[in-house]
Formats: structure tokens, C-alpha cells, sequence
């Protein structure tokens, strides 16, 4: 008690059991007991037995763990990119699928599976990817990750295995931070290369053999890789016997033509992709996956020997079946549309509204950056702002090699709303803008 092993309203047996467990009188036990609430240890209440008190000589609580590495909830306006609309996944969708997968499934579904995942999910992805994306695959190539960190670790691994020595990876700039800072704590060099309207600057790569890049929609820019691009990294990775990571990040939700196909269809043996659950149906469900080209197989197996990031199996049967049934298409398709609406009205409020503002990246995806006049050197005062108006926004310096260089803008997450709640959402970052930048009026309401 003392060292905080029992805290405080812990109960203790009784004192028959602690007599025979400890093998001495009852009585002697009930005197100590007694000793110990006359002392103030313990405490003795009608019905409730005796309990260890609290006690002003007990240690200090332990210091709260850090927090993790996530998005925590917000109160107020919550703008932020980086999630879908929480309040749209298909939970009748969903429990139907969990209901059959537990009805069909066999016993031997729930023992260990293969490190790779499970092969009724491998084999919904192979023919999904290929049909939507235009991604060549089989389940043998495939292999499920707990999210997307994991697999770029996974990556991080395998190339290792591969290279025989660590790699020099390239990353865009601007990036997510936390994935070069990742390729570096695993012995990896993380470098940074500039990106143009046209995506990634593929002659800015030298002596890199391996580049990550998000070419359906540029995470934070939204720029799509060109064409032309396309074609001149390919090509860089064939000469310099390097491998392109393609993150496929919101590839499923493009709004001015058809999805642009997969990188990775040009050259299935220069590139690895990596898709995810997180943003068509919820990130809390931590479901990745990797198609590695065939000379990446055997670093897999021992890349993976070691590794216990598993994907709940159940997780993996439901997501095939919705898969299967086309209820993960339709779902899709619902979110393609109510997103594309969003994007839609908040292109409007800043063409009418905030004619000094500039939206950029809105092609595709769940985000869009809102260019405002001014130098990074604002950006803090503009993010702190909002954020006094209970308005949640990310600031694009911070994606940035060089902060200091980045210019002014704000990353706005049209799907992070409630859709109930989104137009009043827009109306009030309209507003709290027009206050931070000394303009006159308030928008009127958006309905």
C-alpha cells in the first residue's frame, strides 16, 4: 500500500481467505486488519468489506504517457485535413458483413494466419486494384499492413533486406514530416526534393535509389503528377535500379474526370504501392496494403519475420466481403459525391466571399489549400487566430523542408465535418478570415 501496488478502493479478501492462503489464525489476521484501519491503511464500510483507504503517504500518480502520435478530437470548428466524414461510414454495411463473415466463416479463419494477410482479402484486392485503379497484382504480390506507417516501414525494411545497404530515399517537400524522420530512424537517408504544378521534379533526383511520392493527389498540395513526369520517373527508376514508392493517397476521389490510373500499372517492377482504408471508409480501422514487384517478395519474408503489426483477421474477412459484394463501390461512390458537393461550396464562398483567397488542389481528395497574401511568417499568427475562434486549421509550413520558405496558406479539410454541420462550418472560417485580414462584412449564412 504504501508503494501504490494496492491504490486506493483496491479490496482485499476476507479474512478467512487471507488465513488460509497465508497459513496463520484467523485471528491473527483480523488483528492485523484491525491494526491497519486503526493506522488509516485500510478502511471498513457495511456491505462493502474492507478496502485500502487513501492515504496521504501514498507516491505520486506516474506522469501521463505522451500522446499519441494521432489527431485528437477538437472542440468547436474542426477543419483539419487528413480525415474522411467519420459520421459516413457504412455501419449497416459493415455489421451485415461482419454477420455473415461470422456465420460462413470457418473455424480455422481464426487461428494464425499468414504474416502476409488474410487470402480472401489479398484476393478482393488484387481483382479491386486492377479493376479501379489499374494496378497489376496478384494476392502473392500483395500483403496487408496495420495503416500506412506501418507499410512504410515494412518498405523501409524490405529495401534494406534488397539494397544489402541503406537507401537513399527521396521524399517531396513539401511532405507529411513524420515519414522522412521515420526512413531515418530505420539507418535510411531521407532526402528532400522539390515539387512544381507538374509534381515531382524527377531531375532534381541524383543519387537517390528509391522516391516516395503521392502522384494521384500531392499530400499537401493536391497537385496531380503530370503526364510527362509519369513517363521521366519511371524512367529514372529503370536507370538508376531504384524503386518508386507510390503512396496512392485519396487516389479513389478525383471530381473533374475519371480517377487517374495507378503509377504503378506503367511499371509493376520498379514500383511499390501502398493503398489504404483510411480515408474511403475510417483511418481507425488501420487497414494498408502493399503490391511489391516480384524481386521484393523474398526481402518480404524476411523483412516480416519479426514483425507482430497484424490486421485483426475479422477486419480483413469484412473488408473482402464488402469487397466482394460491391458494397465497398457503392460506398465509395457515395462519399465521391457528398465530397465533390462539399468541395463545390467551398469553392463557391471563397470565389464570392474572399476574393483575395486562392484555392488550389481541389481535383481530387479531401483537402484543399487556401492561398492568402502574405510570407510564412504569418502563418502562426493566422492558425493562432482561428484557433481562438474555435476554427481548426493546419498551416502548410510545417510540411515544408524549410518552413520559412513556404508560403502563406492553409490546409482546409472540407470532409472532416458533420455534413450537417459543414456549411456553417465554411461560414464561420469566412469570417474569422475576413476579421484577421481587416475586411468589412460577414458573410451572410451558407445553407
Amino acid at each position: 500500500m504504501r508503494r501504490g501496488q494496492l491504490p486506493p478502493g483496491t479490496p482485499l479478501p476476507s479474512s478467512r481467505t487471507l488465513a488460509r492462503d497465508l497459513g496463520v489464525a484467523r485471528g491473527t489476521v483480523t488483528q492485523a486488519l484491525d491494526q491497519l484501519i486503526a493506522e488509516g491503511y485500510l478502511e471498513s464500510r457495511p456491505r462493502s468489506g474492507i478496502r485500502v483507504a487513501p492515504h496521504p503517504t501514498a507516491p505520486p500518480e506516474e506522469a501521463a504517457p505522451p500522446p499519441p502520435a494521432t489527431l485528437p478530437p477538437v472542440r468547436g470548428v474542426d477543419l483539419r485535413s487528413g480525415f474522411p466524414d467519420l459520421a459516413a461510414f457504412p455501419r449497416r454495411e459493415w455489421l451485415a458483413a461482419t454477420r455473415h463473415v461470422m456465420q460462413k466463416a470457418p473455424n480455422t479463419a481464426f487461428g494464425y494466419r499468414e504474416r502476409a494477410g488474410a487470402l480472401e482479402l489479398r484476393q478482393a484486392l488484387a481483382e479491386y486494384l486492377g479493376r479501379s485503379r489499374g494496378v497489376v497484382a496478384t494476392p502473392a504480390h500483395i500483403i496487408v499492413c496495420a495503416g500506412y506507417t506501418h507499410a512504410l516501414r515494412v518498405i523501409c525494411q524490405i529495401l534494406g533486406q534488397h539494397l544489402g545497404s541503406p537507401a537513399r530515399i527521396a521524399f517531396e517537400d513539401p511532405t507529411e514530416p513524420d515519414y522522412p524522420v521515420l526512413a531515418e530512424q530505420l539507418g535510411h537517408s531521407a532526402l528532400r526534393v522539390p515539387i512544381d504544378d507538374e509534381g515531382l521534379i524527377v531531375e532534381e533526383l541524383t543519387r537517390e535509389n528509391a522516391a516516395v511520392v503521392t502522384p494521384a493527389h500531392q499530400y499537401p498540395l493536391g497537385v496531380t503528377l503530370s503526364p510527362a513526369r509519369r513517363v521521366e520517373l519511371v524512367s529514372w527508376a529503370r536507370r538508376a535500379g531504384g524503386f518508386i514508392v507510390e503512396d496512392d493517397y485519396d487516389g479513389e476521389f478525383r471530381y473533374d474526370r475519371q480517377p487517374v490510373g495507378a503509377l504503378q500499372g506503367m511499371a509493376p517492377d520498379r514500383v511499390i504501392y501502398a493503398g489504404t482504408a483510411s480515408k474511403t471508409i475510417a483511418p481507425g480501422l488501420r487497414l494498408a496494403w502493399l503490391v511489391l514487384p516480384d524481386c521484393l517478395l523474398a526481402p518480404l519474408q524476411e523483412a516480416t519475420r519479426w514483425d507482430e503489426s497484424y490486421v485483426n483477421v475479422i477486419d480483413q474477412l469484412v473488408l473482402a466481403r464488402l469487397i466482394e459484394t460491391g458494397e465497398f463501390d457503392r460506398h465509395v461512390r457515395r462519399c465521391r459525391t457528398s465530397y465533390r458537393r462539399r468541395r463545390d461550396l467551398l469553392g463557391d464562398a471563397v470565389t464570392r466571399q474572399l476574393p483575395h483567397g486562392r484555392l488550389s488542389g481541389i481535383a481530387a481528395g479531401l483537402h484543399a489549400v487556401l492561398r492568402l497574401p502574405g510570407d510564412s511568417q504569418q502563418e502562426a499568427r493566422l492558425v493562432t487566430h482561428l484557433a481562438e475562434r474555435s476554427i481548426h486549421v493546419d498551416g502548410i509550413s510545417s510540411f515544408y523542408d524549410r518552413p520559412e520558405e513556404s508560403p502563406l496558406g492553409i490546409l482546409i479539410g472540407y470532409a472532416t465535418p458533420a455534413d450537417h454541420a459543414y456549411g456553417n462550418a465554411v461560414t464561420s472560417l469566412i469570417s474569422a478570415l475576413h476579421a484577421h485580414f481587416g475586411q468589412a462584412g460577414v458573410p451572410k449564412t451558407m445553407r
